[in-house]
């Protein structure tokens, strides 16, 4: 497949190094085309690099980026989304206060969905930290990716993204369940001071 990622941050790097670990290739959209080319340059498979505002195209579109950056990455693409699996991978706090946001919505994912109601909107990666991404791997498991989208195409290509890069998907159901994602991911990093974990843990689910 061909993955789209706006963003050239951590996440942004985890997630381009597990998809093209599974052989997919990988445009990276930088708000500077020159820190997007900088880190293609360090990843290894069919890599690309562009700039924040460039036509969208592939597969799946993830944005990586911080919750406060969401409407402007909407308002640039607009209808471009339309019919476009896209993932969104964030946490929505308050980045003085590290506390959650209570938002009208749900979550962030459902923002997104009613903001750009043509796209097929998936939850994922927001309970992955990208430091496990580089392996996709924590004390021998495969990351655990909770996915949700009321999509089941969607879900689907996500899913192969996920298991391709040797990591497990799950389906959480469907996009309301991004809420409890979220709060999920929230809880994940609140846990890092106390269990000094310097996130490099991973949620995982056992039976």
């Amino acid at each position: 497949m061909e993955i789209t990622i706006i963003g050239t941050g951590n996440m942004a790097r985890g997630i381009a190094t597990r998809a093209l670990a599974g052989g997919h290739s990988v445009t990276l959209l930088g708000t500077e085309v020159v820190k997007a080319e900088a880190l293609a340059d360090e990843l290894s498979g069919d890599v690309r690099a562009g700039q924040v505002g460039d036509p969208l195209s592939g597969d799946v579109v993830v944005i990586a980026v911080w919750y406060a950056a969401l409407d402007d990455v909407l308002r640039r693409y607009g209808d471009q989304l339309d019919n476009k699996v896209v993932v969104d991978i964030t946490n929505p706090i308050d980045v003085e206060s590290f506390e959650p946001l209570a938002l009208e919505a749900g979550s962030a994912a459902q923002e997104i969905a009613a903001k750009a109601p043509g796209a097929k909107v998936v939850k994922a990666f927001n309970t992955t930290f990208a430091g496990t991404l580089g392996e996709g791997r924590v004390a021998g498991h495969p990351l655990d990716v909770l996915i949700a989208s009321d999509h089941a195409d969607a879900k689907q290509a996500v899913s192969r993204l996920v298991a391709d890069a040797r990591m497990r998907p799950i389906d959480a159901g469907p996009l309301k369940r991004a809420r409890e994602i979220e709060a999920l991911g929230y809880l994940h990093m609140a846990l890092q001071q106390p269990l000094d974990t310097k996130y490099a843990s991973a949620v995982k689910v056992l039976s």
